[in-house]
C-alpha cells in the first residue's frame, strides 16, 4: 500500500517502517511475532442476509468493529487535523500489509499501532490510511479516524481514495499463501455493509475518477472499477498479493448474498476508461 496524500517533512529510515504492498518492507519489522496460544476465529454469521426491502433497499447488517481507542494509545498517538469526507461509498479497495503472518490474533493491536506509527511518523502522514483492517482471526478494526458510519476519505489507493473505502488484510498474502476463511468472510461482511448503505452491488462495477496521475489512469480520468477491487485495480502494485486476489470474486459473491441479493451470472467487471479529463478534487 503506498499513497501519498500529502507533501511532508523528508522521511527518517528506521525499522518501523512496515506498511506497503511493496515487497520486502515485511523484512524490515523489527517485531516479534509469536503464536502462543489458539486463536478463536470471530464467527460472522454469514447465512443470515438482511431481508431486502424498498426502505432498507440491500442493504446488509454491521458486522461488529473494533474502535480504534483498542489499538491507538497516548504513547503513539499524533495531533491530526479534522476528518474529510465524501458523499457516500461507493467502492472498496482490499490490501494486504505486508506484513508477517505468523500473529497470534491478540497481537493485532499491537500490529496495528505499528503500522499507524510508520504511516504517521516516518511517512509524515496525519492519520493510518486504510479505513478498516482484518487480522486472520476475522475480527474488524476501526483504521482511519472520522467514524465507520460515514465516508471517511482515506489515503489507501492513490488517485482513487475519494468515495471509496480502503480494507488492509493483516499478513502478506502472495501466491500460495493459505488466506483464513474468517479473514475473507469478515472482509465480505464489512463490503456488503459499507457498500449497502448507498446500494451497491459487491458483484458490479463502480465510476470513479482519477485524482492523481501516479495511480494506473491519468488525472480526471473517469474509469469503471468493481465495486470491490484489489488495490492493483487502481494502482501500479501487487498488492493485495496474488492469493487474497484469488479470493475477491468469492468475495463479492458473499457480500451479494449477505445483502439479500439474488445470484447473478454476471463476472468481474472489467476496467474500462474514459480517457478525458474532468475535474475533480485533490486527493
Amino acid at each position: 500500500m503506498r499513497v501519498f496524500p500529502r507533501a511532508g517533512r523528508r522521511t527518517r529510515a528506521t525499522a518501523l517502517t512496515l506498511l506497503g504492498c511493496l515487497p520486502g518492507l515485511a523484512a524490515a519489522l523489527a517485531l516479534v511475532l509469536c503464536t502462543q496460544g489458539a486463536d478463536r476465529p470471530v464467527a460472522m454469521h454469514l447465512a443470515a442476509p438482511a431481508p431486502a426491502s424498498p426502505a432498507t433497499h440491500y442493504r446488509a447488517p454491521r458486522p461488529r468493529i473494533v474502535p480504534r481507542a483498542v489499538w491507538l494509545d497516548a504513547t503513539v498517538r499524533r495531533t491530526q487535523p479534522p476528518p474529510r469526507y465524501d458523499d457516500r461509498v461507493v467502492a472498496v479497495f482490499v490490501h494486504h500489509t505486508d506484513s508477517p503472518n505468523g500473529y497470534s490474533c491478540a497481537q493485532a493491536p499491537e500490529i496495528i499501532r505499528r503500522l499507524y506509527t510508520g504511516q504517521t511518523g516516518d511517512r509524515d502522514w496525519d492519520d493510518i490510511g486504510y479505513n478498516f483492517l482484518v487480522d486472520r482471526c476475522g475480527t474488524i478494526y476501526e483504521g482511519r479516524a472520522g467514524g465507520v458510519e460515514r465516508a471517511v476519505t482515506g489515503a489507501h489507493t492513490q488517485g482513487f481514495n475519494h468515495r471509496t473505502a480502503g480494507i488492509a488484510a493483516l499478513g502478506t498474502f502472495t501466491a500460495g499463501v493459505p488466506v483464513p476463511r474468517a479473514m475473507t468472510d469478515a472482509i465480505a461482511a464489512l463490503a456488503a455493509w459499507k457498500l449497502g448503505l448507498a446500494d451497491v452491488d459487491p458483484r458490479a462495477g463502480t465510476r470513479l475518477v482519477s485524482s492523481n496521475g501516479l495511480s494506473r489512469y491519468e488525472e480526471g480520468t473517469a474509469v469503471t472499477l468493481p465495486a470491490v477491487a484489489g488495490h492493483q485495480d487502481g494502482y501500479r502494485t501487487n498488492c493485495p498479493g496474488a492469493a487474497l486476489t484469488a479470493r475477491l470474486p468469492e468475495i463479492r459473491t458473499t457480500a451479494a448474498r449477505l445483502q439479500g441479493r439474488l445470484p447473478a451470472a454476471t463476472g468481474t467487471p472489467t476496467p474500462t476508461s474514459t480517457p478525458t479529463r474532468t475535474p475533480t478534487a485533490t486527493p
